[in-house]
């Protein structure tokens, strides 16, 4: 596994490609001063030494240190010993809602987006357990495969778009078997396994109860989550409200009775949000008063750094820079030595 020890160092990167375009415009304005002596023709002619060829490539070797430099103090590490580790905790999938209704703005910023900032708080207090994450609206996909690195899992939630899914509509059955399989093999037999669905419950059955069923079977409890309100909200995306075949504004509303069941069914419990809390801190202190199951993990327990051999190649790079030298070598010249540019004219 190869990491940075301090990834936050790699935006000082962003100064190598200022200092080129510093570089072109100081170039550019030397060409126009030099331009007002006469022709440029003559010019080189009366300058035989000049090579603005070889000025550029000390200044390319320089960036290319600098960056090189840069890469070094990010410490890059390589992994080089494995370690499984064993811990109690509980494998959750989490299940979300990325259908247009979840856009609807009874929550702020809107029902979505309250979302993932719930998901992200989440993964922030997790310690031992693993999570999932299932996407869905008219079909579902697997946006996270059970996993314990938290910190990819953050990533992934801020990633969280109606995009994700190209078929509309809220088909919580296909979601809710889909996370059933998703689980690893080796909590099969235990009771360690739930699964927290988020959504506005807007839509029709399509098997979510019978799926239920199947899960309370395998011991899987199903957390709900209904997000949204009675009264509901319009649905905006891409600054336009959604409407229907009458050119009436389309309000989505929650729909809690089949939430209540499917976690009725599952032994889990149906929380209803709030502006002030979306539920899951409810949800995961249930959670925690379940069984845990032994988890194993395999992580990297040691890490070599890499940053000497980026280091090592940029001193290399600035020594070279440091012995080309801005002009031709008239002692050099008679032996026809082309180190860098097989023809300085051809630059002019």
């Amino acid at each position: 596994m190869f990491r940075f020890a301090n990834p936050h160092l790699l935006w000082l990167l962003l100064l190598v490609p200022a200092m080129a375009g510093l570089f072109a415009a100081a170039a550019r304005n030397r060409r126009r001063r030099l331009a007002r002596f006469g022709n440029p023709a003559i010019l080189r002619l009366l300058m035989p030494d000049a090579s603005p060829a070889r000025v550029r490539f000390r200044f390319l070797l320089f960036c290319t240190a600098a960056a090189l430099v840069l890469l070094a103090a990010a410490r890059p590490q390589l992994g080089s010993k494995l370690r499984e580790q064993t811990s109690e905790g509980i494998e959750m999938m989490l299940v979300v809602d990325v259908s247009n209704s979840m856009m609807a703005e009874d929550f702020e910023p809107n029902r979505l987006e309250r979302t993932k900032y719930a998901i992200g708080k989440l993964f922030d207090g997790l310690r031992q357990d693993r999570v999932g994450m299932i996407v869905f609206a008219g079909d579902a996909a697997v946006q996270l495969p059970i996993t314990s690195d938290y910190r990819m899992a953050r990533a992934f939630a801020r990633k969280i778009a109606p995009s994700l899914v190209s078929v509309q509509g809220t088909d919580i059955g296909r979601a809710l078997s889909l996370a059933l399989l998703s689980f690893s093999e080796k909590t099969e037999q235990s009771h360690s396994r739930v699964i927290i669905l988020i959504t506005d419950g807007e839509g029709h059955d399509n098997g979510a109860v019978e799926v239920a069923r199947r899960a309370a079977e395998q011991g899987v409890r199903i957390f709900t989550i209904g997000i949204g309100t009675p009264e509901g909200a319009p649905i905006r995306i891409g600054g336009q409200f959604i409407l229907d075949e009458n050119g009436q504004m389309v309000v989505s509303k929650l729909g809690e009775p089949l939430l209540e069941q499917i976690a009725q069914l599952t032994g889990g419990i149906y929380v209803r949000s709030s502006n002030q809390s979306i539920g899951l801190d409810e949800v995961i202190r249930s959670i925690n008063e379940m069984q845990k199951t032994e988890l194993s993990t395999v992580r990297f327990e040691e890490y070599n750094e890499q940053y000497q051999y980026f280091l090592g190649l940029a001193l290399l790079l600035l020594f070279l820079e440091f012995f080309v030298l801005d002009r031709r070598n008239p002692l050099l010249a008679r032996f026809n030595i082309c180190l860098l540019y097989t023809s300085d004219a051809a630059d002019e």
